[in-house]
């Protein structure tokens, strides 16, 4: 079936640009020279869970930390010369309901933009994407955890899902993938039926979580560097491998990538606030690429740490 793509992209994009420029002068604007670089993959909640409830089965005692607002992140943030970031729907605490992100980026719309959540199983997700593009919705978080374990084999492949991809091909809205090691061929195959679907694979595809980063599970992610619109966030270090500062043993894993992908597809993420607790911090997490990988250019720095995460998410 042929779709006019090029029609659609840019109606959309004109409908996203249009809305967004109304908060904001430049809907993309360039980084603030001070501070130039983007976290692509950072969570917020507030306190307030009356004004923002939260998804059903979640209390207020289970957030942790209590309180992670736009405006504490941006407090360790900053510092590290990050001026930009990009929010992730939580698919626990909020789950389908982006309230609290949109109002971030109501708030702060030079700012911040969403990795939102819209519901595969509801009908017509591809028009809730559209409507949540004008505001700053450029990315959706898709992933097999939000369904119980029975019942996510096969979780790319509902008619839902299909209609998900059409639609980022069409409007650029990315889809991101949380998913873990064993979900790799499925994302691959999904990558080969939607070549002109923006794709972000989440945290290493969580490649060393139970602490051992296996080479049979790096040559599965560098797999899909054939696809020409698939990147990586090389993100949240407190999870993997040692799981804790300096994460020199990512390092290995992080320039096989940049071998496979090239530094254009790839993307710095913190992960807070959970990159912020225990003895890991926000600056260990971004001076791992911004200080510590001596084979790095300055160009390829620039494209870890903002250009990459500019092109696929702060494009309208």
């Amino acid at each position: 079936m042929t779709h006019a793509r090029p029609v659609t992209r840019r109606a959309a994009l004109a409908a996203g640009t249009a809305a967004l420029g109304a908060a904001a002068t430049h809907p993309a604007p360039a980084a603030d020279p001070p501070l130039p670089w983007i976290d692509a993959h950072s969570h917020i909640w507030p306190p307030d869970v009356d004004k923002f409830p939260l998804a059903p089965g979640q209390t207020q005692r289970d957030l942790n930390p209590p309180s992670f607002t736009d405006e504490q992140l941006m407090a360790v943030a900053r510092p590290e010369g990050v001026g930009r970031v990009v929010l992730i729907q939580h698919s626990v605490y909020h789950l389908w309901d982006n309230a609290y992100l949109l109002d971030a980026v109501r708030r702060h719309p030079r700012t911040f933009r969403v990795q939102g959540m819209v519901d595969d199983h509801r009908p017509n997700p591809g028009a809730a994407m559209r409507e949540l593009l004008p505001r700053g919705v450029t990315g959706f978080r898709i992933t097999p955890f939000v369904r119980p374990r029975d019942a996510q084999a096969g979780w790319l492949d509902t008619p839902g899902m299909a209609e998900m991809w059409r639609t980022g091909a069409a409007t650029r809205q990315a889809m991101c993938l949380l998913i873990n090691p064993a979900d790799l061929p499925a994302a691959d195959a999904m990558c080969g039926r939607h070549p002109d679907t923006p794709v972000v694979i989440d945290h290493f595809a969580r490649i060393g979580a139970d602490g051992e980063i296996r080479d049979a599970d790096v040559r599965a992610l560098c797999r899909l560097a054939r696809h020409k619109l698939a990147h990586v966030k090389i993100s949240a270090y407190y999870a993997l491998g040692r799981k804790r500062p300096p994460h020199d043993e990512l390092v290995p894993m992080t320039r096989r990538l940049i071998e496979a992908f090239g530094p254009r597809r790839l993307m710095w993420a913190s992960d807070a606030p959970y990159q912020t607790q225990g003895e890991n911090s926000y600056r260990a997490s971004i001076a791992l690429v911004r200080d510590r990988m001596d084979f790095l250019s300055r160009a390829d720095r620039e494209w870890l740490l903002a250009k990459t995460a500019e092109a696929v998410f702060f494009y309208a």
